[in-house]
């Protein structure tokens, strides 16, 4: 099964509640339409018109918007935060949405059409907060290889491509980790993790070079049975072959299905090169290592990006994701998912 189609068919055999903010947009409206008609979410527009099967909420008139507001000036207070800014803040879509996942009346929320990516993520950090077990909270892409063509099929998880700048080498090691993580919930495939340089093995010698091998010491230390190796130049850590010969001793079995860039320029711009040369199609940026599941678009993405964004949401929701019914339905790999 197509790992697309496979995430489509746990969000259809498992449809999760998922809040859209940005009801007044009218993309977010047709993918909700769309995400309700084929079963792949219960869907709550924020500002959105009525419209059957879809719950719609007013975040300036929502009858618990003082118990909201005080539950958020409680969060705040030690920061500066007082009663009036927090009813002013808590009317605002982005942030009652998270509030409410972070309550557990959704189970997640996808947002963005309109909000910029920082007010979208800063929502989520502050709101729903850092899952216990994450190191830090970054993103990734679900690149896709599924054309006829393609040297390579099925998915890869690309990190961190659009969140964390420049990381350091624990918080290189988380990325890595979380990455895994989310390999084996979307993917359901056993993570091979490639951390990508330009020297392969010690065949270069450089400063930054030590922040991938520090971070390679950590993740050994806190994972030792994670298939992980680095540094890697990207053809070694992708070709059997090439790689037997530059790093004989890697500790991979396999081509890597997760690989790690050492800052966001680098991942940024070998995700757009995958997806304008390689023909991939781009998922993303998914967030992860937050408590709860929350998801930013870009303010030019189609109805297919905020569907998609949301049935991954969903798979992102359960602890352990369910395997998918038996393959019923045909669910097209998007062609452009995400510029």
């Amino acid at each position: 099964m197509k790992p697309l189609n496979r995430i489509f068919q746990i969000a259809r055999d498992n449809p999760r509640h998922i809040i859209l903010p940005e009801g007044d947009d009218p993309r977010v409206v047709e993918a909700a339409l769309r995400l309700t008609s084929e079963g792949l979410a219960r869907v709550t527009l924020m500002n959105g018109p009525d419209l059957p099967g879809i719950a719609s909420i007013a975040p300036s008139e929502a009858p618990d918007l003082a118990e909201l507001a005080t539950l958020w000036h409680k969060m705040r207070a030690a920061r500066g935060m007082t009663a009036e800014r927090a009813l002013e803040e808590m009317q605002d879509p982005i942030r009652q949405a998270a509030m409410r996942v972070r309550l557990g009346q959704a189970d997640g929320t996808v947002g963005g059409a309109v909000a910029t990516t920082a007010d979208t993520v800063r929502a989520a950090l502050q709101v729903i907060g850092k899952a216990p077990d994450a190191g830090i909270v970054s993103s990734f892409f679900l690149m896709l290889s599924c054309g006829p063509d393609a040297p390579i099929k099925g998915g890869l998880i690309f990190a961190d491509c659009g969140l964390v700048v420049d990381p350091d080498a624990a918080q290189l090691a988380a990325i890595a980790r979380s990455a895994a993580q989310s390999c084996q919930k979307l993917l359901a495939e056993t993570p091979r993790v490639a951390l990508l340089s330009f020297s392969t093995a010690g065949s270069a010698d450089h400063p930054s070079l030590g922040k991938l091998r520090e971070a390679l010491a950590l993740i050994r230390a806190a994972e030792p049975d994670l298939e992980v190796d680095g540094e890697l130049q990207f053809d070694a850590a992708l070709d059997d072959a090439i790689r037997a010969s530059k790093a004989p001793r890697s500790r991979l079995s396999g081509r890597p299905n997760v690989f790690i860039f050492p800052d966001l320029a680098s991942g940024n711009i070998g995700y757009k090169i995958a997806q304008r040369l390689g023909g991939l199609s781009a998922i993303g940026p998914i967030l992860q290592g937050l408590a709860k599941p929350a998801n930013d678009l870009s303010r030019g993405c189609s109805v297919d990006d905020i569907v998609a964004a949301t049935a991954v949401t969903t798979v992102q929701s359960f602890a352990s994701p369910p395997m998918p019914r038996a393959y019923e339905t045909c669910v097209p790999i998007l062609p452009e998912l995400k510029d």
